[in-house]
Protein backbone atom coordinates (compact mmCIF):
# COMPACT_ATOMS: atom_id res chain seq x y z
CA UNK A 1 0.00 0.00 0.00
CA UNK A 2 2.85 2.39 0.77
CA UNK A 3 4.18 2.06 -2.78
CA UNK A 4 0.84 3.35 -4.14
CA UNK A 5 1.05 6.35 -1.83
CA UNK A 6 4.60 7.05 -3.00
CA UNK A 7 3.54 6.70 -6.64
CA UNK A 8 0.62 9.07 -6.07
CA UNK A 9 2.87 11.59 -4.34
CA UNK A 10 5.52 11.48 -7.06
CA UNK A 11 2.87 11.74 -9.79
CA UNK A 12 1.23 14.72 -8.10
CA UNK A 13 4.60 16.46 -7.84
CA UNK A 14 5.63 15.76 -11.44
CA UNK A 15 2.30 16.47 -13.13
CA UNK A 16 2.63 20.28 -12.86
CA UNK A 17 6.09 20.03 -14.42
CA UNK A 18 4.74 18.03 -17.35
CA UNK A 19 2.00 20.63 -17.84
CA UNK A 20 4.66 23.27 -18.42
CA UNK A 21 5.53 21.73 -21.79
CA UNK A 22 1.92 21.38 -22.89
CA UNK A 23 0.30 23.81 -25.36
CA UNK A 24 -2.51 26.25 -24.63
CA UNK A 25 -5.91 25.33 -26.07
CA UNK A 26 -6.20 26.49 -29.67
CA UNK A 27 -2.44 26.87 -30.19
CA UNK A 28 -0.93 24.50 -32.74
CA UNK A 29 2.75 24.53 -33.71
CA UNK A 30 3.73 25.20 -37.30
CA UNK A 31 4.66 22.26 -39.52
CA UNK A 32 7.55 22.35 -41.97
CA UNK A 33 9.74 24.05 -39.36
CA UNK A 34 13.41 24.30 -40.36
CA UNK A 35 15.73 24.76 -37.39
CA UNK A 36 18.73 25.79 -39.49
CA UNK A 37 16.74 28.74 -40.86
CA UNK A 38 15.45 29.63 -37.39
CA UNK A 39 18.91 29.84 -35.80
CA UNK A 40 20.50 33.24 -35.26
CA UNK A 41 19.45 36.50 -33.69
CA UNK A 42 15.84 37.53 -33.14
CA UNK A 43 14.47 40.76 -31.65
CA UNK A 44 11.60 40.65 -29.20
CA UNK A 45 9.04 43.05 -30.66
CA UNK A 46 6.18 42.35 -28.22
CA UNK A 47 5.50 40.18 -25.18
CA UNK A 48 3.13 39.60 -22.33
CA UNK A 49 4.68 40.70 -19.06
CA UNK A 50 6.29 38.15 -16.77
CA UNK A 51 8.79 38.35 -13.93
CA UNK A 52 11.87 37.13 -15.75
CA UNK A 53 11.76 39.93 -18.35
CA UNK A 54 10.02 42.64 -16.37
CA UNK A 55 11.43 46.09 -17.10
CA UNK A 56 13.78 44.95 -19.86
CA UNK A 57 14.17 46.77 -23.17
CA UNK A 58 16.25 45.99 -26.25
CA UNK A 59 15.49 42.28 -25.73
CA UNK A 60 17.00 39.76 -28.11
CA UNK A 61 17.14 35.99 -28.35
CA UNK A 62 20.00 34.17 -30.03
CA UNK A 63 19.65 30.53 -31.06
CA UNK A 64 22.54 28.23 -31.99
CA UNK A 65 23.16 24.49 -32.12
CA UNK A 66 24.43 22.62 -29.08
CA UNK A 67 26.81 19.68 -29.33
CA UNK A 68 24.12 17.36 -27.94
CA UNK A 69 21.74 18.18 -30.81
CA UNK A 70 19.71 20.68 -28.83
CA UNK A 71 19.50 24.43 -29.21
CA UNK A 72 21.49 26.96 -27.17
CA UNK A 73 19.27 29.90 -26.24
CA UNK A 74 20.71 33.22 -25.07
CA UNK A 75 18.17 35.87 -24.06
CA UNK A 76 19.49 39.35 -23.42
CA UNK A 77 17.86 42.62 -22.40
CA UNK A 78 18.74 45.98 -20.91
CA UNK A 79 17.48 46.98 -17.47
CA UNK A 80 17.17 50.75 -17.06
CA UNK A 81 16.60 50.17 -13.34
CA UNK A 82 20.05 48.62 -12.81
CA UNK A 83 21.75 50.26 -15.79
CA UNK A 84 23.06 46.86 -16.88
CA UNK A 85 22.44 44.10 -19.37
CA UNK A 86 20.67 41.00 -18.11
CA UNK A 87 21.45 37.71 -19.85
CA UNK A 88 20.13 34.19 -19.42
CA UNK A 89 21.36 31.07 -21.18
CA UNK A 90 19.15 28.07 -21.67
CA UNK A 91 18.73 24.97 -23.75
CA UNK A 92 15.89 23.73 -25.90
CA UNK A 93 14.90 20.40 -27.44
CA UNK A 94 12.13 19.35 -29.78
CA UNK A 95 9.07 17.90 -28.05
CA UNK A 96 8.17 15.81 -31.10
CA UNK A 97 9.67 15.69 -34.56
CA UNK A 98 12.18 18.30 -35.70
CA UNK A 99 9.90 19.64 -38.43
CA UNK A 100 7.29 20.85 -35.96
CA UNK A 101 7.84 24.19 -34.21
CA UNK A 102 7.29 22.77 -30.73
CA UNK A 103 10.20 22.75 -28.30
CA UNK A 104 10.77 22.64 -24.59
CA UNK A 105 13.20 25.17 -23.14
CA UNK A 106 14.96 25.33 -19.81
CA UNK A 107 16.78 28.16 -18.08
CA UNK A 108 16.47 26.66 -14.61
CA UNK A 109 18.02 23.22 -14.19
CA UNK A 110 15.72 20.31 -14.97
CA UNK A 111 12.58 22.46 -15.34
CA UNK A 112 11.27 22.97 -18.88
CA UNK A 113 8.63 25.22 -20.36
CA UNK A 114 6.90 25.01 -23.73
CA UNK A 115 8.12 27.03 -26.70
CA UNK A 116 5.46 26.81 -29.39
CA UNK A 117 6.01 28.54 -32.73
CA UNK A 118 2.40 28.93 -33.85
CA UNK A 119 2.94 31.23 -36.80
CA UNK A 120 6.07 31.82 -38.85
CA UNK A 121 7.08 33.76 -41.93
CA UNK A 122 8.08 30.64 -43.86
CA UNK A 123 9.42 32.63 -46.84
CA UNK A 124 12.10 34.62 -45.02
CA UNK A 125 11.83 33.47 -41.39
CA UNK A 126 11.43 37.19 -40.74
CA UNK A 127 8.95 36.92 -37.87
CA UNK A 128 7.56 34.30 -35.49
CA UNK A 129 4.65 34.17 -33.06
CA UNK A 130 5.57 32.20 -29.93
CA UNK A 131 3.50 30.83 -27.07
CA UNK A 132 4.49 29.26 -23.79
CA UNK A 133 2.58 26.51 -22.01
CA UNK A 134 -0.44 28.71 -21.27
CA UNK A 135 -2.01 31.99 -22.38
CA UNK A 136 0.19 34.02 -20.03
CA UNK A 137 3.21 33.62 -22.30
CA UNK A 138 3.28 35.24 -25.74
CA UNK A 139 5.99 36.77 -27.90
CA UNK A 140 6.38 38.36 -31.31
CA UNK A 141 9.95 37.86 -32.51
CA UNK A 142 11.47 39.30 -35.68
CA UNK A 143 14.83 39.49 -37.40
CA UNK A 144 14.77 43.28 -36.97
CA UNK A 145 13.58 45.45 -34.06
CA UNK A 146 10.65 46.77 -36.13
CA UNK A 147 7.93 44.93 -38.04
CA UNK A 148 5.41 46.20 -40.55
CA UNK A 149 1.93 47.33 -39.57
CA UNK A 150 0.59 44.26 -41.40
CA UNK A 151 2.66 41.87 -39.24
CA UNK A 152 1.56 43.68 -36.05
CA UNK A 153 -2.07 43.44 -37.16
CA UNK A 154 -1.73 39.73 -37.98
CA UNK A 155 -0.03 39.10 -34.62
CA UNK A 156 -2.83 40.84 -32.70
CA UNK A 157 -5.49 38.93 -34.64
CA UNK A 158 -3.76 35.54 -34.28
CA UNK A 159 -3.15 36.08 -30.56
CA UNK A 160 -6.73 37.23 -29.88
CA UNK A 161 -8.15 34.26 -31.83
CA UNK A 162 -6.21 31.96 -29.50
CA UNK A 163 -7.36 33.63 -26.29
CA UNK A 164 -4.35 35.81 -25.41
CA UNK A 165 -4.98 39.16 -23.72
CA UNK A 166 -3.62 41.48 -26.40
CA UNK A 167 -4.48 44.58 -24.35
CA UNK A 168 -1.71 43.56 -21.93
CA UNK A 169 1.02 43.36 -24.58
CA UNK A 170 4.28 45.22 -24.05
CA UNK A 171 5.78 46.62 -27.24
CA UNK A 172 9.50 46.37 -26.57
CA UNK A 173 11.56 49.53 -26.76
CA UNK A 174 14.56 49.08 -29.06
CA UNK A 175 15.45 52.78 -29.36
CA UNK A 176 18.89 52.14 -27.86
CA UNK A 177 19.66 49.35 -30.34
Amino acid sequence: MQSWIKLLLVTSLLLPLAACVSKPAGVEPVRGFELQRYLGKWYEVARLDHSFERGLSQVTAEYSLREDGGVRVVNRGYSAKTGAWDEAEGRAYFVGDEHTGYLKVSFFGPFYGAYVVFELDKDDYGYAFISGWNNSYLWLLARSPEVSAAVKKRFLEAAAERGFDTSALIWVDHSGT
